[in-house]
């Protein structure tokens, strides 16, 4: 693809206006650095304007998700709503002088090894004019969701009822009444069940593989700050044991057989640095999942026209299907390097 303009960027090239693209923007703007960055959509943190629903909050506590120089304001809670964090991060990107240049879709970096330099290729998603952006400098900041993980269910096609992804979703209401069909159990799962709760639904949640369960708090202390703390001490794989162990204490010993079985192999901490499996932090689902308003199911064989079969050869009726399959990086696209190793995809986390 030839550019059609260039541009010399003094600075690093930052790909990507989310929390972390503009919080490198941020501290190099501090130490007098210029840069420029670029993403694709018209708005900072676009996947938390635009494709998270609307009950969501930081699963962390605010202090651990605050960017350089700037804390969250005295009177956000403890976890602020996604509506604060989005204002948070405009705030944030207006006080360091951060502007991105918006409807930059990347196609394109490579590094020149004879010039020494990274060559970015733009496209300009309104007027489609391509420019080349040369820096010594490249910084990868489109984060592990990028990209919508889509699975091929068989007979999707002879299901009648609306297909939709979790990054579509924004509410329960349109589904009140009627018996929806989860197909995964991460965060993003877990939460759309329990909204589909409170909005008088009926949610079965698709649980294929082992996963790890842990309360947001414990005495009213986060779970992660309490591994954060214990981190300092011990060794990962001994705090993962100590994490297991609290969890059956505070959520209690029956996730198996409520059908919320751990895996096999690998803590909770190990899994999400080795494979971007994050653990689930519980903020109400498991009281559904016992009381019975949302039940857990095993993997989906293939659609039928009025729900699913499932692999143990039980049909499970459902008027819609919401995919909670998470997310997967779009690096391996565009950035075109040798021995890049990111095509696994990872499940989300807020």
């Amino acid at each position: 693809m030839m550019a059609s303009r260039t541009m010399w960027v003094n600075g690093p090239i930052i790909v990507g206006a989310g929390p972390a693209g503009i919080a490198a923007a941020a501290c190099l703007h501090t130490r007098g650095v210029p840069s420029v960055v670029l993403d694709r959509d018209d708005c900072l943190a676009s996947l938390w304007q635009r494709r998270t629903y609307d009950r969501l909050r930081l699963h962390l506590p605010k202090h651990f998700c605050q960017l350089p120089g700037m804390p969250f304001p005295d009177h956000y809670p403890e976890y602020p709503t996604k509506h604060q964090f989005v204002a948070y991060l405009q705030s944030y990107a207006a006080a360091f002088h951060v502007h991105p240049r918006f409807r930059q879709s990347v196609v394109s970096a490579r590094f020149d090894h004879a010039a020494g330099l990274w060559r970015v290729q733009a496209s300009d998603q309104d007027t489609g004019v391509t420019t080349e952006y040369i820096g010594r400098w490249l910084v990868v900041a489109t984060g592990e969701n990028a990209e919508r993980v889509i699975p091929d269910l068989d007979g999707a096609d002879s299901f009648k009822g609306p297909v939709t992804h979790v990054s579509e979703y924004k509410s329960g209401e349109p589904y009140k009444g009627k018996r929806v069909l989860v197909v995964g159990c991460g965060n993003s799962g877990m939460e759309v069940c329990l909204d589909l709760c409170d909005h008088g639904a009926r949610p079965s949640m698709v649980v294929r593989d082992g996963v790890h369960v842990l309360p947001r708090e414990m005495l009213g202390v986060a779970t992660f700050s309490v591994a954060v703390f214990l981190l300092r001490f011990l060794p990962l794989r001994v705090v993962d044991r100590l994490l297991v162990l609290l969890a059956g204490l505070f959520l209690g010993g029956d996730l198996a057989r409520l059908g919320l079985r751990r895996p096999s192999h690998g803590g909770p901490l190990e899994l999400k640095n080795s494979k971007g499996r994050t653990p689930v932090l519980d903020i109400g689902a498991l009281e559904k999942i016992r009381a019975g308003d949302i039940k857990i199911v095993p993997g989906v064989k293939r659609l039928e026209a009025g729900g699913a079969e499932l692999v143990d050869g039980r049909f499970v009726a459902a008027d819609a299907v919401i995919l909670a399959t998470g997310y997967h990086s779009n690096v391996p696209q565009w950035l075109k390097v040798t021995n890049l190793i990111m095509h696994t995809p990872l499940e989300d986390a807020h």
